[in-house]
C-alpha cells in the first residue's frame, strides 16, 4: 500500500509539474505564431502512450513513461533530435525563422511558469488558511540524534535570536533561508541561561541524513478527551492532566506517549501524571507554567490490543493565527516565492562549493516519490508546499547553462543573437546529443544515489 500511495503522489506531483512547465513554453510559441507540433505529459518512449488526440495542428498526449514531459515545436532542435526540418528552407511559423528574443522567451516560458505556479500555490494558501505563526513562547523539542542536539541544544530551550537577529515566531527560527548563509547561529534561553550556538557547515546534509529536522515546537502531553470505558478512564485520567512520566522515564511531548503507548499494546505501562491550574480564557495552556501545579499521580494502565489507552490530546500550542485579504495573500505568497528561490539558488551554491555534500543534498526521482508521500500524508498544506518547492527547484535547475536543458539552449540562441548569424546546425547536434548524455548519466547517478542514500 505504502508502495502505492507513494507512486501515485509521485505521479501527481510530476504531472502538475510538468504540466505547467510545458504550458509556459506552449503558450510563449503560440503567443509568436510557432507552429507546435506535439504537447506530451510524461514521455512517449517508443510511441508508447496512454493517450492522444490531435486538435489542429498540436497532437496532445499523455506518454507512458511519467519522468518529464515535451513540447515539440517545429523548427527547433530539442530532446526528440529531430533532423528532417533542415532539409527545407525555415517556414514562417517555425521556431528558427523567428526572432532571437521570440526564441528567447520560448526557451524561458517552462521557468516562468514554474515560478508563477509557485507563487500561486503560496497566494491560494494564505487565501484560503491565512497566516498562523507559532510563538516563540513555545520551547523546543529537539530529538536525539538530530544535529541541534549536537550543537548543545536541549528539549526545554526557548529561541530568542538567529544570527543575533531577535525572533518572535518559530517560522523565523525555521526559515529556509536561514540555512542558505555562510554561517547560522542560534541565541536560546537554557536553563534561564542565554546561550549562543553555532550550527555545523554541513547543517543541511546532517539534517538530510537523519531525514528530518530534529526539532521543532514542544506540544506538552495535556489530556483534552477521555473516552468512557477505555483504559485511561478506568485508571482515573481526566481531561486537563499532564502526563509526566510513562515507565519512570520523563516525558516532555505528546509524540513521546503516542510512540510509547502505541509499542506496547495489552502490556503493562506505568504512567504518571499531575493535574493543571484552569486554562486561559482564550484556552491555551500556559506551556511555561503547567509543571508548577498539581501533584502527581501513578497509576498502571494496559493499551489495548490496537496500542490506545483512550486519550485525546490538547493542542497547547501559543499560535498567532489571522486571515489575509487577497492583497495581503498575493504579498505574502510572492514574498514566499522569493524568499525560496533565494535559498534555492544559495543552497546550489554551498552544494557548488563543496560545503554540503552532494550525494546526500541533491535528490532523484526516488527521493522526490518519497517526500511526496511524506508531505501528503501531513495534510493538504503541507504537500502544496512541497509542489511549490519542487517547481522552484524545477525552474532553477532548467535555467542551468546545461546542453539539452532550457538554459543550455537559451545560451546558444542568444550567442546567435550575438554573433548574427545561426550556429553551424551539426555542432547545435552534437551538442544536443553531450547535453541528453550528461542527462541521462545523471539521472541513473540520481536513482542509484536514492537507493544507497535513502
Amino acid at each position: 500500500m505504502d508502495f502505492l500511495s507513494t507512486t501515485f503522489y509521485f505521479i501527481i506531483a510530476i504531472f502538475i509539474l510538468v504540466t505547467a512547465h510545458e504550458l509556459g513554453h506552449f503558450l510563449a510559441a503560440k503567443l509568436f505564431g510557432m507552429r507546435v507540433d506535439k504537447f506530451y505529459i510524461g514521455f512517449d518512449f517508443y510511441n508508447l502512450r496512454l493517450w492522444k488526440k490531435k486538435i489542429g495542428d498540436t497532437e496532445y498526449g499523455i506518454g507512458a513513461f511519467p519522468l518529464g514531459g515535451y513540447v515539440k515545436i517545429a523548427g527547433m532542435v530539442d530532446e526528440s533530435l529531430d533532423t528532417d526540418f533542415q532539409k527545407s528552407e525555415p517556414e514562417p511559423w517555425e521556431f528558427r525563422a523567428k526572432p532571437v528574443w521570440q526564441r528567447l522567451i520560448v526557451l524561458a516560458g517552462g521557468v516562468a511558469m514554474n515560478m508563477i505556479l509557485a507563487a500561486a500555490i503560496f497566494i491560494a494558501m494564505a487565501s484560503v488558511f491565512g497566516e498562523s505563526r507559532t510563538s516563540v513562547v513555545n520551547p523546543a523539542y529537539v530529538e536525539e540524534g538530530s544535529v541541534y542536539e549536537s550543537m548543545g541544544m536541549q528539549t526545554g530551550d526557548r529561541f530568542v535570536a538567529v544570527n543575533g537577529q531577535p525572533v518572535q515566531y518559530w517560522e523565523e527560527v525555521l526559515s529556509p533561508k536561514n540555512f542558505a548563509g555562510q554561517t547560522l547561529t542560534y541565541t536560546v534561553l537554557q536553563d534561564e541561561n542565554r546561550k549562543t550556538l553555532r550550527a555545523p557547515a554541513d547543517i543541511l546534509t546532517r539534517i538530510n541524513e537523519n531525514q528530518a529536522l530534529g526539532i521543532r515546537p514542544l506540544m506538552a502531553p495535556v489530556i483534552d478527551q477521555v473516552l468512557g470505558n477505555q483504559p485511561a478512564e478506568k485508571a482515573g485520567l481526566k481531561p486537563g492532566a499532564l502526563i509526566t512520566a510513562i515507565n519512570d522515564e520523563p516525558i516532555h511531548d505528546w509524540t513521546e506517549v503516542v510512540d510509547i503507548i502505541s509499542a506496547n499494546p495489552g502490556q503493562t505501562i506505568s504512567v504518571a501524571w499531575k493535574y493543571l491550574a484552569p486554562p486561559a480564557d482564550d484556552g491555551t495552556v500556559d506551556v511555561s507554567k503547567i509543571r508548577e501545579f498539581g501533584t502527581q499521580t501513578v497509576s498502571d494502565i494496559v493499551p489495548t490490543s490496537t496500542g490506545k489507552i483512550g486519550i485525546a490530546l490538547k493542542q497547547t500550542l501559543v499560535i498567532d493565527h489571522r486571515q489575509l485579504n487577497l492583497a495581503d495573500a498575493t504579498t505574502y505568497g510572492l514574498e514566499q516565492t522569493w524568499n525560496l528561490t533565494v535559498t534555492t539558488v544559495q543552497g546550489f551554491g554551498k552544494i557548488l562549493t563543496g560545503k554540503e555534500d552532494f550525494r546526500k543534498s541533491l535528490g532523484g526521482p526516488i527521493k522526490i516519490a518519497r517526500i511526496a508521500n511524506q508531505s501528503a500524508e501531513q495534510g493538504l498544506s503541507s504537500f502544496l508546499y512541497f509542489l511549490a518547492l519542487l517547481s522552484i527547484s524545477l525552474a532553477f535547475i532548467n535555467i542551468l547553462p546545461i546542453p539539452a536543458l532550457d538554459g543550455g539552449q537559451f545560451v546558444l540562441n542568444a550567442i546567435e543573437g550575438i554573433i548574427g548569424r545561426e550556429i553551424p546546425f551539426q555542432l547545435k547536434m552534437r551538442i544536443q546529443q553531450i547535453g541528453m548524455a550528461l542527462l541521462l548519466t545523471l539521472f541513473l547517478f540520481f536513482i542509484i544515489n536514492d537507493i544507497i542514500n535513502p
